[in-house]
């Protein structure tokens, strides 16, 4: 059993690392005018298996593994089963979008389910250099799919940016570990957290917890690092952009949450003030920067900057129930934001027919099943009740409030008053009778593989928006894990 157990603890990974390299060996075997269809279905069957072993982690497997550089347990769990949700849609988005002619499809089946390790592995990660490795993992994934439509002009522009800024973050978070581990000699969360006191802390460690925050900054596009994420969205396919705007954000945030609340609890003081500052730059910034753009996918993609200081608000809340909260966030955004992706992937196609707002005109008229979806996720991202964005929102400032950040929270709702008049500039397009005198080029039949990936997001947006209390039982259990002392509190209190 010893030499099965650290297995079990990445079982996942394990799967998915299995599922990419036999996708590798099946492309070149098929013949070259055969469709790679079929692969796109196999990644789908090796995600199914890890969300059930990552629900099997859950109450199976915890514990450490590996001389204790990985760690299950209810936080790296839920977001295991969140990756994993978001990797699941973004393959059947894929399969609905792209056709047998699609260059290179084996290869982006592949490189979607190893990019889907990496992020696994940074959420389980207890040791920073395991976190990097995890993160490079994700991230060259991610650079590749970013310039995946090679005919495109936008398509190596985004590749090569992002890649180039991506690298110069990365650096950042290398040199805050060296900076970190030569102030404390060690690079294990729970290592760093056991030398460190509020007293005596060194200013080498003070400057290595800064620049992890900002090369993490970085992979979640939060502001003042975000200069990538409009032309990367623009540049990169539908597909692509719906899965890296979700789930490499959720895994950074998993890190960024362990390695703040794990790492440096005892200089909460010194990074606090830190994270206000970005969750305010990031609101700001990402609404102001949208409501210029006629492009719905850079429109999307300064909405996602906005996002990232919504949930950056409840890191200012030093409790479990401050990560309970951008857990839920982390979550919610993810199920509203990849399934509006999944609608701009069908009605544009893979090669982006529909890129403007006003090419959106009618379509709930045209395709009222796709109208509709697009409609429901734009209101959950404003935040109107009975839907997953208002309870993100709402625990999220509640957190804030509660940890004494009312300023903080006040510019978090004026912001969401701000994004509400660009979302629903897109709502009343859609809406709108489209022009006579303008023919509309037909949508295409929506494959069963998008019917489930809109059934998959809508559901889950309408479950987090009616009845959230057990994804939130589920988000608070995995924040105790990083909070033993109020774990221990909460259960004298229950005797």
């Amino acid at each position: 059993m010893n030499t099965v157990a650290p297995i079990l603890r990445i079982l996942p990974e394990v799967i998915l690392t299995i599922t990419g390299i036999l996708i590798m060996l099946a492309e070149p075997i098929l013949p070259e005018k055969a469709s790679r269809k079929p692969l796109g279905w196999l990644a789908v069957a090796g995600v199914l298996l890890s969300l059930g072993a990552s629900y099997y982690q859950t109450t199976l497997a915890p514990g450490s593994a590996f001389f204790n550089t990985v760690q299950t347990d209810a936080f790296s769990s839920f977001f295991h089963i969140t990756i994993a949700g978001i990797v699941l849609v973004s393959l059947l988005v894929a399969l609905d979008a792209t056709n047998e002619h699609t260059p290179f499809l084996g290869e982006y089946f592949a490189l979607v389910t190893f990019g889907a390790v990496g992020m696994m592995l940074m959420t389980s990660a207890s040791e920073l250099l395991v976190v990097f490795i995890g993160l490079e993992i994700s991230s060259i994934s991610t650079y590749i799919l970013a310039g995946f439509r090679r005919k495109s002009a936008k398509a190596p522009e985004a590749s090569i940016k992002y890649f180039l800024l991506g690298s110069f973050a990365t650096a950042f978070f290398l040199y805050g570990i060296a900076l970190t581990f030569g102030a404390t000699g060690t690079t294990t969360i729970a290592g760093i957290a056991q030398r460190l006191t509020a007293s005596q802390t060194p200013a080498l460690a003070l400057v290595g917890a800064a620049m992890i925050i900002i090369g993490l900054g970085f992979k979640v596009s939060a502001a003042p690092f975000q200069v990538w994420t409009p032309d990367v969205y623009e540049g990169a396919p539908s597909p692509v952009v719906g899965l890296m705007s979700t789930a490499p954000k959720a895994a950074a945030f998993a890190v960024l949450l362990r390695v703040l609340y794990g790492a440096f609890p005892a200089i909460h003081a010194n990074w606090v003030p830190l994270i206000w500052i970005i969750a305010a730059l990031s609101m700001t910034i990402g609404n102001l920067g949208a409501l210029r753009q006629v492009n719905v996918k850079r429109m999307l993609a300064y909405s996602s900057i906005a996002h990232a200081g919504y949930l950056l608000v409840a890191f200012t809340a030093l409790s479990a129930d401050g990560i309970a909260a951008a857990s839920f966030y982390a979550l919610s955004y993810a199920a509203m934001n990849v399934g509006i992706f999944a609608v701009i992937s069908h009605a544009g196609g893979y090669e982006d027919r529909l890129s403007e707002i006003e090419d959106y005109r009618g379509l709930a008229y045209r395709s009222p099943l796709l109208g509709g979806a697009m409609g429901f996720f734009l209101i959950s991202l404003i935040g109107i009740p009975f839907t997953g964005g208002f309870f993100g929102k709402f625990y999220v400032f509640t957190a804030a409030i509660h940890s004494g950040f009312v300023w903080l929270a006040i510019i978090g709702l004026i912001n969401s008053g701000v994004a509400a008049y660009y979302y629903l500039r897109v709502l009343a397009t859609i809406y709108n009778r489209p022009y006579a005198a303008v023919t509309a080029p037909p949508l295409p039949r929506a494959k069963v593989s998008l019917l489930v990936a809109l059934l998959l997001t809508v559901a889950t947006t309408l479950i987090l928006g009616i009845a959230p209390g057990r994804i939130l039982s589920q988000a608070k259990a995995g924040a105790l894990t990083l909070f033993p002392s109020q774990t221990t509190a909460d259960t004298s209190q229950g005797q």
